[in-house]
């Protein structure tokens, strides 16, 4: 019996892409970042969507003149992002681990989009996620929050994702909720499951955590 892949590498999700299995893909843009977009509410920055997948929001928000990063490791995906690229509306694609991405890329972006990567990773994994966003949003920047599956289902993935969790993992790193909803414009099969989050990152994440990692060195250093 062969060992069964592992969520948190690529080839996982590469058979889920080849064996038609990628029921997280709507065909095109989410209606719920559509009307985010046409509001006018958000002016247009820099922003990085974790998991990008095809890129259906990425280009989407390319379109209204956003600066987009795309971020997938599954080869199959990349191929897709690329083979779906819209000239009018460039995107950058990375092809890489998101838990890897360089040092260079924090504090770069104003937003991080998230919708349907946190429910997909390895649940252990999830105060990672929660670092990795505070370190790539500038001080004061946005995390574009669409939460999806708010259930208790078993297994996964998706795995299900409880508003507890999300406000004490972000709530930790100092990040403030400006703004819940329950979307009424989501697709039938996601309706009631899913809430739109709209956090605000602190001003200085990580000058409070190099801070925190300094006292922590000097406590190690004291004597007795």
């Amino acid at each position: 019996m062969p060992t069964p892949l592992d969520v948190n590498g690529p080839a996982f999700w590469e058979e889920v892409y080849q064996g038609g299995r990628a029921g997280w893909d709507l065909g095109g843009p989410t209606s719920i970042f559509r009307r985010l977009l046409t509001s006018g509410e958000f002016p247009p920055g820099r922003v990085v969507v974790l998991g990008a997948g095809r890129g259906h929001d990425a280009r989407e928000f390319a379109r209204h003149g956003f600066t987009v990063t795309a971020v997938d490791f599954a080869a199959d995906a990349v191929h897709d992002l690329r083979a779906l690229a819209d000239p009018q509306a460039p995107i950058e694609i990375l092809q890489a681990d998101i838990f890897a991405l360089p040092h260079t890329l924090d504090e770069t972006f104003d937003y991080v989009l998230e919708y349907t990567c946190f429910c997909a990773i390895d649940p252990p994994r999830r105060a990672e996620y929660a670092d990795l966003v505070a370190h790539l949003l500038k001080p004061g920047g946005t995390y574009i929050d669409l939460v999806f599956p708010l259930d208790d289902h078993a297994g996964g993935p998706p795995f299900a994702i409880s508003l507890t969790e999300i406000f004490t993992l972000f709530g930790a790193r100092g990040f403030t909720l400006l703004r819940r909803e329950t979307p009424t414009d989501s697709v039938p099969q996601r309706r009631g499951l899913e809430q739109l989050l709209i956090f605000q990152a602190p001003q200085s994440y990580l000058n409070r955590e190099r801070s925190d990692a300094l006292k922590r060195a000097r406590r190690s250093s004291c004597p007795g």
